[in-house]
């Protein structure tokens, strides 16, 4: 059986890019281990760089990565918005195929005892590799960061490292390494930058504060953006979805006067999440099918999804298809980009008052109609495709579907603020016919 694994080092250094290179060319050089992803940010100054494959690559992989930020970053000139307690902060080992969690969990504490012993960095163990219930909980383990830390692990016993001395490395600090499910790191921005705001969000939709279940979240400053931020780990994304995260922070936002702008993912995420929430619009800014942890993976460990599709079905006209994937993104992109610019429209209410909702039913029946011929496209593209590139021609048909939908729905609240007869019956008319379409072409349910 196949075994994979990812590892997910947050590393606390966004804003030199070289540094950031540096940390994972160190990670590079591991045969059968493959860094399929990388995300840096100024304003939280943290970069996190995704790597995947044979466990004990991984494992060989993160430690170098942790030993070239230890020689790159120190932190007691780091600063940035997002909490920290070392150069290498957080290392998550996350089992993929062929592996448990608590194999992952035993594999995190001998790479904390390896950084130990290479670097003389401390570790805490978190999540399922935690060996003391306090420090299950990522937080208890960050409380004060890399300065609050440092005096603590002097003088309190309960605040020591699970592995090393009972003291900070002076400029790398100490490195939280645990196990744990899938996480999907998910922000989403706010169109005012009161960063208050933000957190009184953060507030209302975390776990700990009353809020959703396996959802943390705070309130960030962006100020390279001009805009505040709620900053989201949602850590079980099948009991709770990203669209209700999102639906909830917009609900959130309307309460205070602002409105979402857009949203965006860290690192990558499976591609089940993203088919939970296709019926809604999460206006992502930087989606694309590269995003998806199994398409990147698959895309490097089988010589690339082309080559792969090839080998499995020789003849079959497979780079049409993938082409028409391509396009299908960008379609589904622009198609969210028309929803969103109609859903938010103007910033402010009194721009709201002002718009025409006969205009507004006019633009989402437009998403309407590209997404259902993006639909129907798709659709006639499954007797082409080989069994690699199905997974992925059906999540998209499954976006347009959403796109579609949602789009109609739009379009019918918009109609019933609409005074004009005539455009009122038409765009009906033009609904009606759509839906006729997409019942047609609706996959069966099982």
């Amino acid at each position: 059986m196949k075994r994979l694994i990812e590892c997910v080092p947050n590393f606390s250094e966004g804003r030199d890019l070289a540094k950031v290179d540096a940390i994972a060319e160190a990670m590079s050089g591991v045969p059968g281990a493959w860094v399929l992803d990388r995300t840096s940010d100024s304003d939280h100054n943290r970069s996190v760089i995704t790597l995947a494959g044979e466990p004990e690559s991984v494992a060989e992989a993160a430690v170098r990565g942790v030993g070239k930020a230890a020689e790159l970053i120190d932190m007691t000139h780091q600063t940035g918005e997002h909490p920290r307690i070392g150069a290498t902060d957080v290392l998550p080992f996350v089992p993929l195929e062929g592996v448990s969690i608590e194999q992952c969990a035993a594999l995190a504490r001998s790479v904390g005892r390896e950084i130990w012993e290479r670097y003389r960095i401390p570790v805490y163990f978190y999540e399922a590799a935690a060996t003391r219930p306090d420090r299950v909980n990522l937080e208890n383990v960050r409380k004060g960061q890399f300065e609050g830390l440092r005096e603590d692990a002097l003088r309190d016993p309960d605040r020591s490292p699970d592995i090393g001395e009972p003291r900070l490395h002076p400029t790398a600090g100490a490195t939280a390494v645990g196990a744990r499910k899938l996480l999907i790191a998910y922000n989403i921005h706010l169109n005012t930058n009161d960063v208050s705001i933000a957190k009184e969000i953060a507030r209302a939709i975390r776990f700990s504060s009353g809020g959703l279940r396996h959802v943390k979240a705070i309130g960030v400053d962006l100020r390279a953006r001009g805009h505040a931020q709620v900053s989201i780990n949602l850590t079980d994304f099948e009991q709770t979805p990203m669209h209700r995260v999102f639906a909830m922070v917009k609900r959130e936002a309307e309460r205070h006067g602002c409105a979402v702008a857009g949203s965006e993912i860290i690192g990558l995420i499976p591609r089940k999440a993203i088919e939970l929430a296709a019926e809604y619009y999460l206006q992502l800014e930087n989606f694309s099918a590269e995003r998806v942890l199994e398409n990147r993976l698959a895309a490097v460990a089988g010589g690339g999804l082309s080559a792969f599709a090839a080998q499995k079905r020789t003849g079959t006209q497979i780079q049409p298809v993938l082409e028409t994937l391509r396009q299908a993104s960008r379609q589904i992109a622009e198609a969210a980009e028309i929803a969103k610019s109609t859903a938010t429209g103007a910033h402010s209410r009194q721009d709201f008052r002002e718009a025409s909702p006969e205009n507004d039913a006019e633009a989402s029946l437009e998403t309407a109609l590209l997404a259902v011929q993006l639909f129907e496209q798709l659709a006639q593209l499954e007797p082409l495709s080989a069994p690699p590139v199905l997974g992925d021609l059906r999540m998209a048909r499954s976006m347009a579907l959403g796109a579609a939908r949602g789009a109609i729905e739009n379009t019918r609240i918009s109609l019933q603020s609409a005074r004009d007869p005539e455009t009122v019956a038409r765009i009906k008319s033009q609904v009606a016919a759509i839906e006729a379409r997409l019942l047609a072409g609706a996959p069966a349910r099982h």
